[in-house]
């Protein structure tokens, strides 16, 4: 089924009416943010969430950004070191981020491995933020 309304997020996958399933290695993937991350993955959208399974290889990641809505990162895999608002943070495996809407944040998977994690954001905006 495909969808009338088109995605926020350039590549991601827009939930069409009455389709209710999508599984994240098939859809499309994505870059997480083209200009400014190594993160991507499987993105799609509906009316008021989008959410991204996502993958940032081992000592890469994500310059400082933002992005006018709000997100939550939750690890499934390895360690994601950032900084957010100005606050040095270690997410890991099993743990979930919060960062607010409009605040500066960057972050990197550890060199020791591969970074795996789930994002929701509120769909005011798409996925990719401003880089900084």
């Amino acid at each position: 089924m495909t969808s009338t309304l088109a995605a926020r997020t350039p590549g991601a996958t827009r939930a069409a009416p009455g389709e209710y399933v999508f599984d994240l290695a098939t859809v499309n993937h994505i870059m997480g943010g083209p200009d400014y991350s190594t993160a991507n993955g499987a993105c799609v959208e509906g009316d008021r969430l989008i959410v991204g399974l996502m993958r940032m290889p081992a000592g890469t990641g994500a310059e400082p950004h933002s992005h006018p809505n709000e997100q939550w990162i939750y690890v499934l895999q390895g360690t994601f070191r950032a900084k957010i608002g100005g606050k040095q943070v270690d997410v890991k495996a099993g743990s979930v981020a919060y960062i607010p809407a409009n605040v500066v944040h960057e972050g990197k998977a550890t060199p020791d491995g591969d970074v795996v994690f789930f994002t929701c954001k509120d769909a005011s905006y798409g996925l990719q933020g401003i880089k900084a």
